[in-house]
């Protein structure tokens, strides 16, 4: 099969999008299907075998320099002008941009692919290529609504009626899901949410879980690990993903418990300020732009890997610390409770507990790090569901019976 793969933006090592288009796009190439990705930036990481096509933007979020202000010869054509134009009025504008880019890029390549996959871009463009006759389907990971409920309730003021301006592309997102014929999300959770908050027929929705690469996250004996190392991979520092209800709960830990707590992500000015007002700015440190291995051999140091956020469509880094063999303690939200079900024999990969509560998270902490036995049982339970349900080998070949199934019902509507 001949698959057109494309992501708005594909930032390598941390947040979904980059891993989720790397890894996908690998396994689908192995198992004999043609590849290619289109992406804006930043670009991907790729194996070989897979294609990539750039569809450069303005760039204009790069962290170098956000929200950048590019030179008159950088603008090329009536996109960027949008693309700009929605930046300077506090909007978000690479979904809809990069969709009318790509469906630029393809309308002269309709017959070169078989079916399009994109990446939660969920852009006009999208429609636009459906209409001219390419089977389309659109992977969201959860509907970014959930994000701008929780990005509102913490904001006030004049932040309070940017971060509103920020999420307007949610909008033209749900119009576009409920458009679309067909959509993949990857846990039933998200399912329910995206039928609930973009009005979609569940009928419309196939679900296929994100996988993890188990040949790199491999476990290490507790005994080997740091003593008192907590790990957290937080793509972005916003309310959704709980830090400073992390760092609440770490200032109340008995502090002969935990030594550090290791955060992959860039921290936010929020954040800062809490760890300064804790008194934890020496035991909290950032690590922002790891490689994989890097990534994975830091998640195995650790004793206790934390995931407090206040929603999860899936959550890749809680089936990353699965794959090592570390212990989960997450907040009981969003497909979190399915990523940490009982296995076969009974045993659970992590603890759950109450979204937002920096006394139950400190509870259920302290209670893993006294009893590394409990640690070990977790971990071995974790890396045993990561092997037999989230590989990307069997990720990949689910995702291929889906295409097979809409590239036949597309080949019997044009019969």
């Amino acid at each position: 099969m001949r698959i057109a793969l494309s992501s708005y933006r594909s930032k390598p090592h941390s947040g979904g999008q980059g891993i989720y288009v790397r890894n996908l796009s690998r396994e689908l190439a192995r198992l004999g299907h043609e590849v290619e990705v289109f992406s804006g930036q930043p670009y991907p990481e790729l194996d070989e075998g897979v294609g990539l096509t750039r569809l450069p933007s303005l760039d204009l979020y790069r962290p170098e320099d956000p929200f950048r202000r590019p030179g008159r010869s950088e603008f090329r054509d009536g996109i960027d002008v949008l693309e700009f134009l929605t930046m300077c009025t506090s909007g978000f504008p690479e979904p809809r941009t990069f969709s009318l880019r790509l469906a630029r890029h393809l309308r002269e390549r309709l017959s070169a692919f078989d079916i399009l996959h994109d990446n939660q871009t969920l852009g006009p463009g999208l429609l636009q290529l459906a209409r001219r006759g390419m089977p389309v389907l659109t992977t969201i990971h959860h509907p970014i609504s959930q994000d701008r409920r929780l990005e509102l309730e913490a904001a006030h003021g004049w932040d309070r009626i940017t971060k509103r301006r920020w999420y307007g592309f949610v909008a033209m997102q749900r119009r576009v899901a409920q458009r679309s014929e067909h959509l993949l999300t990857v846990s039933e959770q998200s399912a329910r949410d995206i039928v609930a908050d973009f009005g979609v027929r569940r009928d419309r929705l196939d679900v296929v879980p994100v996988g993890v690469d188990t040949d790199t996250f491999t476990a290490r004996p507790y005994e080997d690990r740091v003593a008192g190392r907590l790990v957290a991979v937080v793509s972005a520092d916003v309310p959704l993903k709980g830090l400073t209800v992390l760092v609440a709960a770490l200032a109340t830990l008995d502090r002969s418990l935990w030594q550090e707590l290791v955060v992959v992500g860039n921290p936010g000015d929020r954040t800062l300020k809490a760890i300064a007002d804790a008194g934890l700015a020496d035991r909290i440190r950032f690590e922002q732009g790891l490689p994989t291995a890097d990534l994975a051999a830091l998640i195995a140091s650790a004793q206790v890997h934390v995931v407090p956020s206040l929603y999860e469509g899936f959550s890749l880094p809680t089936v990353e610390a699965m794959a090592c063999g570390t212990a989960v303690v997450a907040s009981e939200v969003g497909a979190l409770p399915e990523l940490l079900g009982p296995t076969a024999a009974g045993e659970v990969p992590g603890v759950l507990v109450a979204p937002g509560d920096p006394d139950a998270l400190a509870t259920a902490i302290g209670g893993l790090l006294r009893d590394p036995e409990r640690c070990a049982r977790m971990g071995a339970a974790g890396r045993e569901r990561a092997e037999t349900t989230y590989s990307w080998a069997s990720v990949a070949a689910a995702t291929a019976q889906v295409y097979a199934r809409i590239v036949q019902h597309h080949e019997e509507q044009t019969a």
